[in-house]
């Protein structure tokens, strides 16, 4: 995974923010002694745990969201566990018996195949699964949790192909092995455009070592890579987190986690042109004011074409939701500053409901220190209204969560903690309006 920082001009937060999503195992032991209590609204919800991981066969310490397929199907990852110790996927479903059943589905060996999947599961325009591990695969890489190689991008499948509910009989096809000058230590979901080809970012690797955008062509019945846009720490930004968004144009939005014009991390664009891809920032972060720092979890647009992200920090709290309006050239604003501290704040992508509600989680801020949900609702005059959906207690419920929510077609909201539950392991969890 990512390779320890050498660089001395960054913020000691941001380095640790980073460690603290690209170190699982890590994490989980942290102490936070905190009582950080977030202003707003409180609103009533059922909150539900669906399954305690063991740390077994089941998996361990998820790091990602769940994936909500077009048949209700609900698929997930976990970072660690599984029959060698290197990570599973899984499939959530009804046990029969009104309540929830978790079954895995594939462990991860190190080997070829991948270690450690630290990036959304993604269903394909062909039905089946895709995602990427951070590690294993082969290459010169190793990380601080023990795991070796660069990473790779997989798909699964059921033996005779989808619907995806057969619960056995999964085959795994290695679509591509990172080596490091070509990409190291993929994050964030992949992303697909009207031709099938996969896109996809890496948080280290590439010539200048400072990560890279790729793209994945389908040829000759495998798969051939081409890099995007390497990062050149020049002004532009390391680290690429959080994968790409289309627009309608065919241009492609992501958020660098440090440095850029500014140092604190930047929302960029590439835009397609005859000879390639034209990198482009459309906002820098400075740590000042309402404009924070470190953004990690990627961005999503709304119906009129406007971007929301996240960033870790800000010098007033624990991170920062913001929104890049397109009217002509992006303009930045504050959606909301949230309470906490360094670490805190939110590491994942937001997720917005049919109405243009946004939902998230945080790490480690709640009246706990283990985190919390939380949802945005848009008011008159152009603000937003915060309400807490639910805050971690570090027991029973889980705690310490760095996943995008997953939204059901009947507003039921899905995700998973990092830590917690009755083994440490981690949660998946229900949040019924």
């Amino acid at each position: 995974m990512i390779p320890s920082y050498t660089q001395q001009d960054q913020l000691s937060c941001e380095n640790a923010g980073l460690a603290v999503k690209r170190g699982i195992s890590s994490i989980i032991s942290l102490v936070f002694i905190v009582g950080l209590v977030m202003t707003g609204s409180v609103q009533a919800q059922r909150f539900q745990v669906l399954h305690t991981f063991t740390g077994g066969a089941d998996g361990a310490n998820p790091s990602t969201g769940l994936t909500i397929d077009g048949s209700g199907n609900i698929y997930g990852t976990a970072f660690g566990g599984g029959t060698q110790g290197y990570g599973t996927v899984f499939d959530l479903g009804d046990d029969g018996g009104g309540g929830w059943s978790l079954t895995p589905i594939y462990s991860f060996q190190e080997g070829t195949d991948g270690a450690g999947p630290a990036g959304s599961l993604v269903v394909g325009p062909d039905g089946a699964l895709y995602g990427s591990t951070a590690a294993g695969g082969g290459g010169p890489c190793s990380d601080e949790d023990g795991y070796r190689g660069c990473g790779t991008v997989f798909m699964l499948r059921p033996q005779g192909g989808p619907p995806l509910t057969v619960l056995h009989s999964w085959l795994s096809t290695i679509l591509y092995r990172f080596s490091d000058t070509d990409g190291a230590d993929p994050q964030g979901p992949l992303t697909f455009d009207s031709a099938g080809n996969i896109y996809g970012t890496t948080t280290s690797g590439g010539d200048a070592g400072w990560g890279l955008i790729y793209e994945l062509v389908a040829s000759g019945g495998g798969w051939t890579q081409n890099i995007l846009y390497q990062a050149q720490d020049d002004g532009d930004g390391a680290y690429p987190w959080g994968g790409v968004v289309f627009d309608q144009s065919g241009n492609l939005y992501g958020v660098f986690s440090q440095n850029g014009p500014d140092d604190y991390g930047a929302v960029y664009k590439l835009s397609p042109t005859g000879s390639g891809w034209q990198e482009s920032t459309i906002h820098a972060f400075t740590f000042t004011g309402d404009n924070g720092s470190t953004p990690q979890s990627g961005l999503v647009f709304d119906n009129a074409g406007n971007l929301y992200g996240t960033t870790v920090h800000d010098r007033n709290g624990g991170g920062t939701l913001f929104e890049m309006e397109r009217s002509g050239n992006w303009s930045y604003s504050l959606v909301y500053g949230l309470s906490g501290g360094i670490n805190l704040g939110p590491y994942d992508k937001l997720a917005m409901d049919a109405s243009g509600n946004l939902y998230g989680t945080t790490y480690g801020d709640g009246q706990y220190g283990y985190g919390s949900v939380f949802k945005l609702t848009a008011s008159g005059g152009g603000g937003w209204t915060y309400t807490l959906l639910h805050a971690f207690s570090g027991g029973s419920d889980g705690g310490n969560p760095i996943c995008q929510l997953a939204i059901d077609s009947s507003g039921n909201l899905y995700g998973t903690t990092t830590g917690g539950g009755a083994y440490n392991k981690g949660v998946v969890f229900e949040i019924t309006p």
